[in-house]
C-alpha cells in the first residue's frame, strides 16, 4: 500500500527580511545565493535576495527555512497548468 505524504496548508513567514519559513513545500526546483525556486501548495515561489541560505529543508513535512536577505517574493501559477500536460520547462522555454 502506498504511502501518501500528509502536507499542511502553504504558509510563508518572513522575519526582517532576514530569515523565512515556508511551509506547503512540494519541491525545490533551484536554489544558489540570489534565488530560491519553489513548487508549494499555491504554485511556484521565487524568492530573490543576496546571500540566501537553505537552513532545513524537510519534504516529508512540506517545510523550508530561509535565511539571508530577501529582496523579493513572487508567485506563478505554473504548477496549476502543470497538470494539463505541460511540463514547467515546456511553459519556461514557450
Amino acid at each position: 500500500m502506498e504511502e501518501k505524504q500528509v502536507r499542511g496548508p502553504h504558509k510563508l513567514v518572513i522575519n526582517n527580511r532576514k530569515t523565512s519559513l515556508i511551509t506547503g513545500v512540494l519541491d525545490v526546483l533551484s536554489f544558489d545565493l540570489n534565488e530560491v525556486l519553489l513548487e508549494t501548495e499555491q504554485g511556484m515561489l521565487m524568492i530573490k535576495g543576496t546571500d540566501l541560505h537553505v537552513n532545513r529543508l524537510n519534504l516529508e513535512k512540506g517545510e523550508v527555512d530561509l535565511s539571508g536577505n530577501i529582496d523579493s517574493v513572487a508567485y506563478s501559477d505554473i504548477h496549476g497548468q502543470k497538470k494539463n500536460g505541460d511540463s514547467f520547462l515546456q511553459k519556461l522555454f514557450r
